[in-house]
């Protein structure tokens, strides 16, 4: 059975070494000193290493199955569900005017890491609950979030999103769900979905479904869809529950992956349901919940890939295969150990790099969602820019590190009994679900670049310019800032392309929008490596007592300076190359 122990040192090192959050001037932040969160990591690791670990192999074997219209889940998900949520896991960053801790969302983001690593099919129960949750505080009346919010946070209720159908995915101004008005103020809501995460189980009292659908008089497309909440009990004044809702499940998918997780389709037949923020803008209110799934998402990319990498690490250590080309190391044995061969040491440094960069980027993106909470529009703009680019990179690279970790195993990797198929089979749906990745370089070339007339991507250069500016004469960061200025400026010119020609040839822009989705990842990686490099040096300066974490932080980044970061050059040419290689042949001739 595969192993996982949380990265607490680690995480604790990006908090106070890199991101100095007890300093920071974010409301929240200065009661987390070193002492706080390391009592909050270690506790939420004991979780993941003792309860959710042992659950993910046993989620994956028996997976979720409809039985007398309830969806039943793998043994022991029931008693680990009340476990968390009676600790209070579930409600980390909920506000306190509803059972909620209050605390930052940076403290939410590290904590579902650990649980992501540890079993990700399971904790997509409560994060999508923490979704709905988000969306209906934003976007609910006060009677509202009275009503719905407090059995939220604790997780007696959980949530869904409901967007999907069976003729439209990512185009959902095709939806054909409908919402007839009641006399009552209520609507009756009437049409399939499909592909809704943790739809049905038994682990909740009530599921509260967030359901998009079309009210008369909206108009065609995504201007005409409005967003209603649908319980699966009615909910009486008193809190107490009702009558079941017309809401019923079709069926629970057969998936290549998460099958702790039940994905069902879901058959709504003249449910009762509430709108929830204004009519006919249906889509504002849900792009508050999916924005933060996209998060959600582009953290399960890199936290699935740790807990892989973890396992190819100790498998490299333990397995005897082959001599080492520049002399024996492992004499009293047949054979020296896999991590002694290069190629080996660049796979595991490739997963390395990437993890650890991508767990940078995802708690600096936290912070800025803190920030933005509290009316910081230069942070709202700047996480918009990067939801994108943190959503389709950090799942990209995530899944092909977990095929990587796989493939230190050689065939044994591709049995069952070791556990590496399934890392990578639970990968594969994150760079698919919340918007699939071509959608997500879309989306960051053809409006997040132009957003505000482009003042968030020059705010974003002049940030990485300014990091690199920063290191003028220390001679340590060379190996850092020289690397960092070069793919900056591919980045830009990649910028410039897609301005001189997508206006006269869109498909200019949009053929190369993947590859700039990448480019600008690794950009964004190489920020973190360098700030992360500074921070290690500093610690050494300070005489810090841990000298190798911090000596192997420094070399660690140089690797991904040298090794990953060239990579831009390469999608700066395909992006130069233009539309005419991609859209050369007639549809006929595939």
């Amino acid at each position: 059975m595969p192993t996982y122990a949380a990265p607490v040192k680690d995480m604790q090192f990006l908090l106070h070494d890199l991101l100095k959050i007890s300093e920071a001037d974010i409301p929240g932040y200065s009661d987390l000193d070193r002492s706080f969160t390391e009592a909050i990591l270690d506790e939420a690791a004991k979780v993941s290493q003792e309860i959710l670990t042992p659950l993910n192999v046993v989620g994956d074997a028996e997976g979720c199955h409809l039985e007398n219209g309830v969806v039943r889940t793998p043994k022991g998900f029931k008693a680990a569900f009340r476990t968390l949520s009676e600790g209070g896991w579930m409600s980390l960053d909920a506000a306190p005017d509803y059972g909620g801790q209050g605390l930052p969302y940076l403290m939410h983001t590290a904590v579902n890491e650990s649980f992501v690593s540890a079993n990700m099919a399971f904790n997509m129960y409560q994060g999508l609950t923490h979704g709905a949750y988000s969306a209906i505080l934003v976007h609910g009346t006060e009677e509202q979030k009275a009503k719905w919010l407090p059995k939220l946070v604790t997780c007696e209720w959980t949530g869904t999103m409901n967007l999907t159908e069976p003729h439209c995915g990512t185009d959902l101004g095709l939806l054909r769900t409908k919402a007839e008005p009641q006399a009552d103020g209520s609507y009756k809501i009437t049409g399939q979905k499909i592909f809704i995460s943790a739809g049905d189980h038994d682990m909740a009292e009530n599921i509260v479904h967030l359901v998009l659908a079309k009210a008369p008089g909206g108009g065609e497309g995504t201007k005409g869809i409005s967003l209603f909440i649908v319980p699966k009990v009615m909910v009486n004044d008193d809190g107490s529950l009702g009558d079941r809702n017309a809401v019923s499940v079709g069926k629970v998918e057969e998936k290549m992956g998460i099958h702790g997780n039940a994905t069902c389709v879901m058959n709504y037949d003249g449910a009762t349901g509430w709108l929830l923020g204004e009519l006919h803008k249906g889509m504002k209110a849900m792009f508050t919940m999916m924005n933060e799934a996209r998060l959600g998402v582009a953290l399960q990319g890199y936290a699935v890939a740790e807990a892989a990498y973890q396992n190819a690490v100790a498998y490299a250590k333990d397995r005897l295969q082959g001599r080492d080309v520049t002399g024996v190391k492992n004499p009293t044995g047949p054979a020296d150990p896999l991590i002694v061969h290069p190629d080996i040491r660049r796979n595991l440094m490739e997963q390395k790099s990437f993890v650890e960069g991508a767990r940078a980027l995802t708690y600096w993106g936290a912070t800025l969602i803190d920030r933005a909470h509290q009316g910081d529009a230069a942070a709202d703009g700047l996480i918009g820019l990067l939801t994108p680019v943190l959503k389709g990179f950090q799942t990209d690279k995530g899944f092909e590190m977990a095929v990587q970790a796989q493939q230190v195993f050689g065939g044994h990797g591709y049995i069952e009994e070791t556990g590496m198929s399934q890392f990578v089979r639970d990968a594969r749906i994150a760079q698919i679900y919340e918007g699939a990745n071509g959608v997500q370089a879309l989306d960051l070339v053809g409006r997040k670049l132009a957003t505000d007339g482009g003042k968030h991507v020059m705010a974003f250069f002049e940030m990485v310019k300014a990091e690199c500016k920063a290191h003028d004469g220390d001679d340590r960061m060379a190996g850092f800032v020289e690397p960092l200025k070069a793919a900056s400026k591919q980045m830009q010119a990649a910028g410039m392309f897609f301005m001189q020609n997508g206006m006269k040839n869109p498909n200019a822009a949009l053929a190369g929008s993947y590859d700039f989705m990448h480019l600008m990842g690794h950009v964004c990686l190489g920020l973190m490596w360098t700030r992360m490099a500074k921070a290690a040096y500093t610690a050494l300066d300070a005489g810090a007592e841990d000298r190798a974490f911090y000596d192997t932080k420094i070399a660690t980044g140089r690797f991904y300076m040298a090794r990953q970061l060239p990579a831009c050059a390469a999608h700066l040419a395909r992006i130069e190359s233009g539309a005419d290689p991609v859209m050369a042949l007639a549809a006929e001739a595939f």
